[in-house]
């Protein structure tokens, strides 16, 4: 049984609060907590704590809430002084200069929801879907300069589903990237074996998601319209407009058939089972949807108000 260390500890979102509740329960000393600074949300904007906030002070940690560490001589002075033996990095917005990953005896490692070097970058889960990816995982890394580009200590590999979204991968890949990371920390202290360097040839980008990659375009074919509402799933979600009005997609199914006399974003059949949608190629088929300023519903609710046969989805 290895040693516990004192460990700085680096995350925001809700993915970052498993790698930090399982190096709690391991026995870890935790002697520093940092997290992007309370930001507003929800209608009344009111200031809200990050989810590893929360769960920090929940266990009696310190928390540091630097604006940004680049350039700022104090912060990182307060950084060096905690006097850490690792700092675990797992989703926490800000780039970290070289005199930060410089601070901690043992440097700076970061939780990575992919199987580096695919998917670099802000937006790994929901590109991997987007790309048809079959498989995915976590990747335990040394951090250096470059964004995502240092060497390897760990990965586990995982499938992604047939109907896996965004979320459900992006929970599943949390609770991966805690195991991983324990099982990681006694190679790193030990230093052997030494990291896998990433293979540069292989590497892609995972761009942040924005909200005008989620309108549909019909003209594209059924299978990745399907890659797309999942990818999207929770967020930005998918959507599309009905005369004039939005429409979320939060989950529909590719299908084989389709008419090709009928122009993409045609309605071609609707009944309680969805909602049928002819594509570039290929059958869309709607099982949940959201009217504008209304919840989520399936598509046998949303049909009991309406009848859509023959419309057309822009």
């Amino acid at each position: 049984m290895m040693k516990p260390l004192r460990l700085i500890f680096a995350g925001t979102p809700d993915f970052a609060v498993p790698c930090l509740a399982a190096l709690l329960d391991a026995g870890h000393e935790v002697i520093g907590v940092y997290t992007q600074p309370d930001r507003p949300a929800g209608r009344g904007r009111r200031l809200q704590m990050s989810p590893v906030k929360t769960l920090a002070l929940d266990r009696g940690l310190a928390v540091y809430q630097p604006e940004r560490l680049k350039d700022d001589p104090e912060a990182i002075e307060q950084l060096r002084k905690l006097g850490a033996d690792l700092m675990v990095v797992v989703a926490y917005g800000l780039r970290l200069p070289s005199a930060v990953l410089e601070a901690p005896r043992l440097g700076c490692v970061n939780v990575h929801a992919s199987l580096l070097p695919r998917w670099r970058g802000a937006a790994p889960i929901q590109r991997a879907i987007l790309a048809g990816d079959t498989e995915t995982g976590v990747c335990i890394m040394r951090m250096e300069a470059g964004l995502d580009t240092g060497p390897v200590f760990h990965r586990i590999a995982t499938p992604i589903e047939r109907h896996e979204t965004g979320g459900t991968l992006h929970d599943r890949l949390a609770e991966l990237g805690a195991r991983a990371l324990l099982e990681a920390l006694p190679t790193i202290v030990a230093g052997s074996p030494a990291p896998e360097p990433q293979d540069e040839t292989q590497a892609t980008y995972a761009h942040k998601l924005s909200k005008d990659e989620a309108r549909i375009d019909w003209n594209t074919p059924a299978e990745a319209i399907e890659r797309q509402v999942r990818a999207f799933n929770p967020w930005p979600v998918a959507q599309t407009t009905l005369e004039g009005a939005t429409l979320r997609i939060w989950t529909a199914e590719a299908e084989g058939d389709a008419s090709d006399s009928l122009p993409p974003g045609t309605v071609i059949g609707a009944d309680r089972t969805g909602i049928r949608v002819a594509t570039g190629s290929g059958t869309l088929r709607i099982t949940c949807l959201q009217p504008a300023g209304k919840r989520p519903m399936s598509a046998a609710d949303y049909l009991n108000a309406r009848q859509l046969d023959g419309a057309r989805l822009d």
